[in-house]
C-alpha cells in the first residue's frame, strides 16, 4: 500500500542508530510496524495469564521433563 506521511526527523536518526542493517526509511518503518504487531500479540498473550485452567492433577513440570 502506498502511503505519504510526515515523520519527525530527529526520531527516525535515532530509529536509524538502532538499525545497523536497515538502510531505508521503507525498511525501517516496515521493520518498526513488524516489531509492533509482535510486541501487541506478546502483550495479548500475557493478558492470557490466570485465565487458562487446568485438569486436577495436571503437572506441567512432569511434563516439561517428559515424564
Amino acid at each position: 500500500m502506498r502511503t505519504n506521511i510526515v515523520l519527525d526527523d530527529n526520531l527516525v536518526k535515532e530509529a536509524f542508530s538502532y538499525a545497523k542493517n536497515i538502510h531505508t526509511k521503507r525498511e525501517l518503518i516496515e521493520t518498526a510496524l513488524k516489531e509492533f504487531v509482535r510486541n501487541r500479540k506478546i502483550r495479548n498473550i500475557g493478558d492470557l495469564k490466570g485465565m487458562i485452567l487446568f485438569a486436577d492433577g495436571y503437572d506441567h513440570k512432569k511434563m516439561r521433563l517428559g515424564e
